[in-house]
């Protein structure tokens, strides 16, 4: 699989879909986990804008611990898919322009085409795209919606796994103990089925719980919810709680959430500020830069650290991912408190956008 024959805005995991099950064979396989990394990765960009925004955490505990677990269960979900495509000999690939994520636009391969997602602060409208990201086909609580959902397509990867069990060989299986973000969050090698169905399982319930119930099986926390009911009890303001007298049904009926003070980071236009009718002041175009060779290098030690010949090296490599990842934060939170020129009172954001290292 080469970038050339991938992009990030084509209709690929609604073609995938359309497959015949008998029809899941190899290509298909290592196709649609290509597509699922990058669906991974495309969640994280807005929930990080919407994590970044919070003024103090401190004074926002129960909104700001939900969405950091979210986004560290995400991390966690995308370093579980490029194991599943290594664990088969393919090769993640994450590291090119034509496959980051676009904003605003839709989740790439088709899921949820008449969804926008954007990057912006922590907001009602930012909260109700967040849920609908991680909607399940038949929830709990609110009204259920016909739509191609993350759960369903990682479900149609493993009945293709379950089919092709003797493709799992464990090659470049890369390690992260997790464990202080959740007992489902260790990103953990996959050498058999039963491995590649846990980690199915845990994706699937850490995003979108189960048909019986709103609780995250996989929880950081005791009470920890789905992400989907996560994201509604923030939007809400209430916990999601049994309904008293039918212990089966569930609404927004408990404790208060306070929505938290925010940095009014505006929506990032298409391609970027500089996109806008203003021109960038040099301040705000340095911050980008600096902000955008750290998510770009980011990208590129992710997709080195899956083609390492050894653990070692591919633990070496995460490491500084990681490394890069936390230099994100400060840039981004400088450009959320410098305001546009359009007296919106908005601020500016990251982009997250990406560049090919200089040769």
């Amino acid at each position: 699989m080469t970038t050339t024959a991938l992009n990030y805005e084509s209709t690929r995991i609604a073609e995938l879909m359309e497959v015949p099950a008998e029809a899941h064979d190899e290509q298909w396989l290592k196709d649609s986990l290509q597509q699922a990394i990058m669906l991974e990765l495309a969640t994280l960009p807005p929930y990080l804008c919407g994590l970044w925004s919070i003024k103090d955490p401190g004074e926002s505990a129960d909104a700001f611990a939900m969405v950091q677990e979210i986004v560290f269960d995400e991390m966690s979900h995308m370093g579980l898919a490029c194991n599943m495509l290594t664990t088969i000999g393919g090769t993640p690939l994450l590291a090119d322009e034509k496959l980051v994520p676009k904003y605003p636009g839709s989740l790439p391969g088709g899921v949820r085409p008449e969804l926008s997602v954007s990057l912006s602060g922590l907001s009602k409208q930012s909260l109700d795209m967040y849920s609908q990201i991680e909607k399940p086909d038949d929830p709990i609580v609110e009204a259920r919606e016909i739509h191609t959902s993350i759960g369903a397509f990682y479900t149609a990867i493993l009945e293709a796994f379950r089919k092709h069990q003797n493709l799992i060989a464990g090659t470049r299986q890369v390690t992260r103990n997790m464990s202080s973000h959740g007992k489902g969050n260790d990103v953990v090698p996959l050498t058999s089925f039963d491995d590649v169905e846990k980690a199915v399982t845990t994706i699937k319930e850490q995003g979108e719980g189960t048909a019986a119930s709103p609780d995250n099986p996989f929880p950081g926390a005791p009470g920890e919810l789905a992400h989907f009911y996560s994201f509604r009890e923030i939007f809400h303001g209430r916990k999601l709680i049994p309904v008293p007298g039918d212990p089966t049904k569930f609404d927004f009926q408990g404790d208060v959430i306070p929505m938290p003070q925010t940095f009014p980071m505006g929506t990032v236009p298409k391609g970027g500020w500089a996109q806008g009718p203003v021109a960038v002041p040099d301040e705000v175009r340095q911050l980008l830069d600096t902000f955008i060779q750290h998510y770009s290098s980011m990208l590129r030690f992710i997709e080195q650290a899956w083609q390492a010949a050894t653990p070692a090296a591919a633990s070496q490599l995460l490491n500084k991912a990681v490394g890069q990842m936390f230099q994100l934060q400060a840039p981004a939170q400088q450009l959320m408190q410098i305001p546009l020129p359009d007296n919106s009172g908005s601020t500016y954001g990251p982009e997250f956008r990406y560049v090919a290292a200089e040769a």
